[in-house]
This record gives C-alpha cells, sequence and structure tokens, in this order.
C-alpha cells in the first residue's frame, strides 16, 4: 500500500483546483476563488479517495481514474454533493445515492411575465390546492405505473390513454430528444410490485407527482436577460418569456434501490477481509458479481425511470395552475437533466453525485442540441436567479457541471440565523408551501409556526453560495457558458 503523505488542496493560476494523494488519482475542482469550498466536504473528498485501497483488495484491476469537484461541492453522506467519480471495473451505488435520478426538467412557456405577476395570489391558492391539499389526482393505471418504471417516461406515455391535464402531443417526441436520458430499461419490476399493483383499475397515490423535501421544488420563473443571442433564439429564451423549472428525484424508490445495493453488498463481502472505515462499497464489474448486482440495477432502473415521470407531472400540476388562472397555454421541454446517476461504457463508469452533465457538441451531435452543446440548468437559492448554460463537454470535469449554487452553511447550522431576514425574505418573496402562513388560525400556532420557519431556514438564501461567481467559475474554466438567466415569479417547497 502507498505511504500516506499530506493532503492539502492548492489553487493554482487558472483557477482549478488539484488535490495530492498517494494514489496519484486526478483530482481537479473548477471554482474560482469568490466560491467558498466546505472544509468538511473536502475532508469526505480526502476519505472517498481511500476506496482506491478497498478496490485493490477486492476487485482485481479495478481503480479510480479520475475525480471531479463541481463548484458546489458541499459535504453529503460519506461522499460530497458536486462529486463526479470515474472507475474502471467497478460501480460504487453510493457515488449515486439514495435519491437516484434527482434532477432538472425545464420547460418554456407560451406565457408573458407581466400577464403572470398580476395573477399571483390566485394562483398561489390554487396550486397549494394542486400540491397539497387533493388537487393532485394523478390516476395511473398498473400497466401505465409498470411501464413507467421499466420504460421509463416514453414507455408511460405509449401505455394507455394519456388524458392528464395538460398533456401535449409534443410531449412524447420530447422525451425522446429532450432529455439526457428519457429511459434505464429494466428486466423487471418487482421490487415495486407494491406500488404497480395498489389498486386494481386506474387509481391515485401521494407519491407521483410529489416534490419531496430538502432543496427540492417546483419554480415558476421568467427570463431577465439573454447572455448568448443565438443560443437563447434557438432554445427559445426570449426576455420576459415564462418558464417551469422542476427539482426533484425518485423519492422513496431511490432510498429502497439503494438499501437494495447495500443489503447485496454486505452480504457478498468476502468473509475475513475487514470492510472499509470510510463505509463504501465497491461492486465488481466482473462476471463473478453479477447475481448480486442485478437486483439492485433492475431497482437502480426503476427508481431512475421513476424520477423522469414525476419531474413531468409536477410540470403536468404547474401547467395545470397556470391554465385555470392566466388562460390557456402551451408549454414545451427545454431539457430534462440528471444529477445522481451513473454511465457505463464496457469496463468505464462515470457516477455523478449532485452534478449535471455538461456535454458538447460531440455529445449532442445527433439532436435538436448539436450546434451548441447541452443544455446546462443551474438553479441558484430559493429567490434568486438561476442560468441556463450550454456546455463544453471539457474532459477535466468529466463532462460535467455543478447542478446548483451549493450550500454555504449546513443544513443543522441554518436555525441560528435571525428571525428578523427571514420575515425579510417572506415580505420579498412568494413561497408556496403546505402550510399557509397568511391563515389566521394558523398563525395563532406558535408550535406549528416555528417549525415552518425552521424549515424554510434551511433552504433560505443565506445559506447557499451566490449565483453568480458560480456560473462565472463554469465560464472561466471552459465548462460552459451562460445563455440566459432567470428570474424567481414564486416557488412551490414541499
Amino acid at each position: 500500500m502507498p505511504a500516506r503523505q499530506d493532503h492539502r488542496l492548492v489553487r493554482v493560476d487558472d483557477a482549478w483546483l488539484r488535490l495530492p494523494n498517494p494514489w496519484d488519482i486526478p483530482v481537479e475542482i473548477c471554482a474560482g476563488p469568490d466560491v467558498p469550498l466546505e472544509p468538511a466536504a473536502v475532508d469526505e473528498v480526502l476519505t472517498l479517495l481511500e476506496t482506491a485501497d478497498t478496490l485493490a483488495r477486492v476487485a482485481p484491476g479495478a481503480r479510480i481514474t479520475r475525480v471531479a469537484l463541481t463548484p458546489d461541492l458541499h459535504k453529503g453522506a460519506g461522499i460530497p454533493i458536486g462529486t463526479v467519480l470515474e472507475t474502471e471495473h467497478a460501480l460504487l451505488p453510493q457515488a449515486v445515492g439514495n435519491d437516484i435520478n434527482c434532477g432538472m426538467r425545464l420547460e418554456i412557456t407560451s406565457l408573458q411575465a407581466d400577464r403572470v405577476r398580476p395573477r399571483l395570489d390566485a394562483l398561489e391558492r390554487r396550486l397549494r390546492h394542486l400540491f397539497f391539499e387533493g388537487g393532485r389526482r394523478i390516476a395511473l393505471t398498473p400497466a401505465q405505473r409498470e411501464a413507467l418504471l421499466r420504460d421509463g417516461l416514453p414507455g408511460l406515455l405509449l401505455t394507455g390513454d394519456a388524458r392528464w391535464p395538460g398533456v401535449q402531443p409534443e410531449d412524447a417526441d420530447d422525451s425522446l430528444d429532450r432529455m439526457h436520458a428519457p429511459a434505464f430499461p429494466a428486466a423487471t419490476a418487482e421490487a415495486f410490485a407494491d406500488w404497480i399493483g395498489s389498486a386494481g383499475g386506474a387509481s391515485h397515490d401521494s407519491i407521483i407527482g410529489g416534490i419531496g423535501g430538502g432543496n427540492h421544488f417546483v419554480e415558476l420563473q421568467y427570463v431577465s436577460a439573454v447572455h448568448d443571442a443565438g443560443a437563447a433564439h434557438a432554445w427559445g429564451l426570449s426576455p420576459g418569456t415564462v418558464v417551469v423549472m422542476a427539482h426533484s428525484g425518485s423519492l422513496s424508490l431511490g432510498h429502497q434501490a439503494n438499501a437494495t445495493a447495500l443489503d447485496r453488498l454486505r452480504a457478498s463481502w468476502p468473509s475475513g477481509l475487514p470492510r472499509p472505515r470510510n463505509g463504501i462499497l465497491p461492486f465488481p464489474l466482473d462476471e463473478g458479481s453479477e447475481p448480486a448486482r442485478r437486483p439492485y440495477l433492475d431497482a437502480f432502473g426503476n427508481a431512475a425511470n421513476f424520477a423522469v415521470g414525476n419531474r413531468f407531472f409536477l410540470a403536468l400540476t404547474m401547467r395545470a395552475g397556470l391554465a385555470a388562472e392566466c388562460g390557456e397555454l402551451s408549454a414545451r421541454l427545454l431539457y430534462d437533466a440528471p444529477h445522481n446517476l451513473f454511465w457505463r461504457d464496457g469496463d468505464r463508469v462515470v457516477h455523478r453525485k449532485g452534478a449535471t452533465p455538461a456535454g458538447g457538441f460531440a455529445e449532442t451531435a445527433d439532436g435538436p442540441y448539436a450546434m451548441w452543446g447541452e443544455p446546462v440548468i443551474v438553479p441558484g437559492s430559493m429567490g434568486a436567479a438561476s442560468y441556463v448554460l450550454r456546455g463544453h463537454g471539457n474532459p477535466r470535469t468529466l463532462a460535467s457541471a455543478c447542478h446548483g449554487a451549493g450550500r454555504r452553511v449546513p443544513r443543522g447550522a441554518t436555525a441560528r440565523a435571525g428571525d428578523d431576514e427571514l420575515d425579510a425574505f417572506l415580505r420579498d418573496f412568494r413561497v408556496v408551501t403546505p402550510l399557509d402562513h397568511r391563515d389566521p388560525m394558523v398563525a395563532r400556532r406558535s408550535d406549528v409556526m416555528a417549525a415552518w420557519r425552521r424549515d424554510l431556514k434551511q433552504e433560505a438564501p443565506w445559506a447557499y453560495k451566490d449565483i453568480g461567481p458560480v456560473v462565472a467559475g463554469l465560464a472561466a474554466g471552459g465548462v460552459a457558458d451562460p445563455v440566459a438567466e432567470l428570474r424567481p415569479l414564486l416557488t412551490v417547497k414541499g
């Protein structure tokens, strides 16, 4: 085993950071000097690199070949959020995490911001009903549920009648050519048989179309500035245009799939070999490990497919609310991009955990973005601007970019923020949550209000890095260039 050495982050002139390590694994961050790096996340990177020793013991020939860290790097559960990891001859489920295929969906509507602003009060009430008060009645048959889990959104839209409010003929075509990963074919969906057969005919449930917690959201935005006129025109991002951004994932299905992986890995761990102290367990990519991997790969595919469908229904719900309050509209998918996935090409596997694909001309050669590069969706914190960029397929970051601004303050520390700051934020910005804090009956419940305020503080702007330096770092590092800036009209939070 190589001797340990001191590990330090060293900033170099072009704003890339290199992490020396005894395994000689290339580790780089694209982050300018104005983007803070959380020390706890750096510690996790050092711990992650110890997995090289694990691979050497359990999977001959397996190795980590590159680690790329995005500007929103912050502490995760063993592996930092914002990590892109390339391996050979091994798969690391924990380098994807629990929320499999968490990602972004961005739709461009036919509405203008000036048409929506006067209706925000009524729209807030309607969206609270649709998302949280029983208005989200998405009926799916068992055949449709199984088609979604096995064949993704294309399978769902081609199975039975797609009669949900807001569905358009273009949705089926867009699900094939305007998504980075439209489907993950799975041999079976047995792991989620209870959800598939939850009722005899078409039935509703509380899972599909759910936002989830944490930093997940559905946001109504408008194009506030254009930075690349050619790409913005081609993509329909003209100033004042209203867009819908949905950020969510696989919810409980992803947690179940990842638990399946860890159970299989622990059960198949070589007897007499101590488990790694960092807790990161690999699947070797050889024929002998196939029986242990297969249940996870099917459950992984099911969860990834569910996540794509979930974002689709979140957008449909927002479409329905807009149509009811602002009149008839059309909506077109700009892009759906995953954050938590792995991509296997022979013996090579690229894992992304809290990072978004940022392919260039080569990666988009056969699709609608061949002239521009892959759309890269980077949201800011709640109430702040978001950006759409175009990727360059930079090999130093494994053709990846950050999936957001990134946390500045750990969740547990946000409660110490002042209430005056939160009150000022709520006066200036509209957040739709299950609880209506303006209701006098609710306002009198100090315990309920305290819990609500605590949850909001975890996602408030001061808990996140500034989006401006993050986007500037992506451009300076040759990762992606800004196309358009988006400003929020309201945010729906679970």
